[in-house]
C-alpha cells in the first residue's frame, strides 16, 4: 500500500507539472512562419525538447530522443523562401505525438503502434522509467499543453490560405529510420507517399507528386505503402472543402546517415534538396481543377 500511495502521490505531482506547463507555454510549443502561398508544411516529430519537469521519468536512452524527424526543419527551409508557410514545434514526440487523435486510436489497426503519449521507442523498449508512464489525467494535461495549440495553429493557417487562394495545400513532412522490426518488415522505399488511399487530396495532385518520384531514379517510391498518412494528413485532408493534405514520410538514408548518433550530412543533404524542391514547387503551383 504504501508503493501505491508514492505511485499515486508521484501521477499527482506529474499531473501539477503538466498543468504549470499549459498555464505558462501554450504560446511557445511551436513556431509559425507565415508564407505567400497556398502551401502550408506542418513539420510534427522534428521537436526535440522535453520538459525539465518531466525529465527524471524518463530512461537515458529516451532523452537522446531518437526517434525525431531529424533535421528536417532544416532540410525544408528553402520552401519557406518558396513563400510556403512552416509549422514547427518545440517539443519531443516523447513528450506527445502531434500526428496521433487526441483520443488515442491507433493509426494502423492489426500492427503496433507508438501512442497518443508514448511509452515506447520505435524498437518497443520502455521510454519511461518503471511505473513513470503517464496516467489518463496526465496525458489530458499534456493535450491541453502542446497537442491542441499545434493544431489551432494549423487549422487557422488552412483556413487563412484557403480564404486568400480559394484552397489550401497540407504537406506533413515526417522521416524515419529505414529498417524497424518492430514496426515494419523489411526496408522502407527512400519516399513514402500517403493520401489515405486517396481521400485527403485531389486525384490531380496525387498523380501529379507520383509523377514527381516517377520522373527521376535516384530515390525508390512508393504511394499509400506502409505510410498512408496519419492524423495530421486524415483529419485536415478534405479536398471538398478545399485543404488538400498529403504526408511524405522519408527514410533517414535518403538525406542523413542512419547510424547513431544522428547527425546532418551536408553531401547527402544536397543531394536530396532538387527533388525535394521540385517536389515542394508542385504543391505550390498546382491549383484545383
Amino acid at each position: 500500500m504504501r508503493h501505491a500511495g508514492r505511485w499515486c502521490s508521484a501521477a499527482r505531482r506529474a499531473r501539477e507539472d503538466v498543468k504549470t506547463i499549459a498555464d505558462t507555454m501554450t504560446i511557445d510549443t511551436h513556431t509559425l512562419h507565415r508564407g505567400s502561398t497556398a502551401l502550408v508544411i506542418s513539420m510534427p516529430h522534428v521537436g526535440t525538447l522535453i520538459p525539465e519537469a518531466l525529465a527524471p521519468r524518463y530512461t537515458a536512452r529516451a532523452l537522446e530522443v531518437e526517434d525525431t524527424d531529424w533535421f528536417l526543419d532544416r532540410l525544408y527551409a528553402f520552401a519557406g523562401e518558396l513563400g510556403a508557410s512552416l509549422l514547427v514545434p518545440r517539443f519531443s514526440r516523447y513528450v506527445i505525438d502531434l500526428n496521433r487523435p487526441s483520443d488515442n486510436r491507433p493509426m494502423y489497426a492489426g500492427r503496433n503502434n507508438t501512442e497518443l503519449c508514448p511509452t515506447r521507442h520505435f524498437t518497443g523498449d520502455a521510454i519511461y522509467l518503471e511505473g513513470q508512464a503517464p496516467d489518463d489525467a496526465e496525458v489530458r494535461q499534456r493535450v491541453m499543453a502542446f497537442w491542441q495549440p499545434y493544431h489551432d495553429a494549423l487549422a487557422a493557417e488552412c483556413t487563412r490560405l484557403r480564404a486568400q487562394h480559394g484552397h489550401c495545400v497540407l504537406f506533413d513532412a515526417h522521416s524515419i529510420k529505414s529498417e524497424l522490426p518492430w514496426l515494419f518488415e523489411g526496408q522502407l522505399p527512400h519516399m513514402n507517399l500517403g493520401t489515405a488511399e486517396g481521400t485527403s487530396c485531389a486525384a490531380a495532385l496525387r498523380a501529379a507528386l507520383a509523377a514527381v518520384f516517377e520522373a527521376q531514379r535516384e530515390y525508390s517510391h512508393v504511394v499509400d505503402g506502409r505510410f498512408k498518412g496519419g492524423h495530421i494528413t486524415r483529419h485536415f485532408g478534405r479536398p471538398h472543402d478545399g485543404v488538400h493534405a498529403v504526408q511524405l514520410e522519408m527514410s533517414w538514408r535518403a538525406y542523413m546517415p542512419e547510424q547513431a548518433p544522428c547527425r546532418w550530412d551536408d553531401a547527402c543533404a544536397a543531394a536530396v534538396t532538387p527533388l525535394l524542391r521540385r517536389l515542394v514547387q508542385t504543391m505550390i503551383d498546382w491549383r484545383p481543377q
